[in-house]
């Protein structure tokens, strides 16, 4: 394992993923990519306004805030689209060999209305995915 992609939204289980990262990477010698991927939904508003770039800078800049405390230097992705088929490609073109996702708990209804980001990286990605709870 020599590259991890972690996934960052700023919530609990993302810092949960952020930490399990770290701890991989501190073990095998690997670096660490950060993706937070600005949702855009089909439709007349397809950016949320609570969830658009300038969201998504500052999650990042936390994230970049936190590994460079633990000395790990990150590489930063902040595209547009879908967010599981984006975090999916991220990986693959940039040749991570894990993801690390944080899951939010949701429950079934949630699931089935929403999507589960987590369950469809861990279901789709050639890289190996590590799901944190």
């Amino acid at each position: 394992m020599k590259k991890i992609l972690v996934a960052y939204d700023g919530g609990d289980a993302a810092h949960r993923a952020l930490d399990m990262a770290v701890d991989l990477a501190q073990r095998f010698g690997a670096t660490i990519g950060v993706v937070s991927v600005i949702p855009v939904h089909a439709g007349r508003v397809p950016v949320d306004p609570w969830d658009d770039r300038a969201v998504h800078t500052s999650e990042l800049a936390e994230a970049a805030r936190l590994l460079r405390q633990k000395g790990i230097e990150p590489v930063m992705h902040e595209p547009a689209g879908d967010p599981a088929a984006t975090i999916e490609r991220i990986a693959e073109e940039g040749g991570y060999d894990m993801v690390v996702v944080g899951s939010r708990g949701l429950g079934l209804l949630s699931r089935a209305l929403q999507g589960s980001v987590s369950e469809h990286v861990a279901t789709h990605s050639k890289a190996t995915v590590l799901i944190a709870r």
